[in-house]
């Protein structure tokens, strides 16, 4: 049994040294094989941290892009759609005591003054402002004219009179051109009455006229000046249910632009 086992023994150890050294051919690398190895190794790791970057890179570029895209087609919706906007509040009405206009007022319709049955009418030259009836009953204007005188001036016909100054007994004394004569008839009675006709300036509210008037003593009537169909007729509309119906404007022209001396 001895010369059994040492057999044995004999034939492992000989396998083991066989298995040795086929196991140094496989795993066991020469020295210069080894540095190639590893200088292959470190440069893909190069090339593989290359690659990286680059593809790091590469995203930061897309997202930069695709950032700047987003902003312009942002901004372009923007600018396409406006805003929505509340409407503008209503103003608010405002209450205002109406003051008379310093120019003066006459309302009109389709170009002619609308006055009332008795308006203020004032005097260019004198300077006088009296309450005139509207009569379109009467064919002439007159004015209530005391002391009347006719003389000559330079070979033309002229007038002298006096004329009532309102709220006093005081007068004051015109002179002017003579246009024409007319004779009127009293409605009352049957007889004629010649009288002397003068153009003079007026103005009623804002409308400035000149006219002729009858020169006549109104001593005893309600108004010292009537304004008939000669100045109503294509000018004026009376409105019989008013009275004042216009304003004199506060500054008064003094000027007469006519042959008044």
């Amino acid at each position: 049994m001895r010369s059994g086992f040492g057999k044995i023994t004999a034939a492992t150890m000989f396998l083991f040294l066989l298995s040795g050294c086929t196991t140094d051919r496989y795993f066991m690398v020469e020295k210069n094989d080894l540095e190639t190895l590893n200088t292959s190794v470190e440069k893909q790791s190069e090339q593989i941290s290359s690659l990286e970057s680059r593809a790091e890179e590469n995203v930061q570029a897309l997202t930069r892009v695709n950032r700047e895209s987003t902003e312009t087609i942002l901004q372009a919706i923007t600018e396409q759609v406006e805003k929505p906007a509340c409407p503008p509040a209503p103003e608010q009405p405002v209450c205002t005591i109406a003051e008379s206009s310093s120019d003066g007022r006459a309302d009109r319709l389709e170009g002619k003054v609308i006055v009332g049955k008795v308006e203020k009418f004032y005097l260019v030259g004198p300077g006088l402002v009296y309450d005139a009836r509207i009569d379109s009953g009467a064919e002439t204007s007159s004015l209530d004219a005391r002391n009347i005188t006719r003389f000559e001036r330079d070979g033309n016909n002229w007038v002298r009179f006096d004329v009532p100054v309102p709220g006093s007994d005081d007068l004051e004394t015109i002179e002017h051109e003579v246009s024409r004569r007319v004779r009127i008839i009293q409605s009352t009675t049957d007889e004629s009455e010649r009288r002397v006709v003068v153009e003079l300036q007026f103005m009623i509210g804002d409308h400035r006229q000149q006219a002729e008037f009858t020169l006549t003593n109104r001593e005893h009537l309600s108004h010292s000046v009537l304004v008939g169909r000669n100045i109503l007729r294509d000018v004026m509309l009376i409105d019989v249910g008013k009275e004042f119906a216009t304003e004199l404007p506060d500054d008064l022209p003094e000027e007469n632009n006519g042959d008044e001396s």
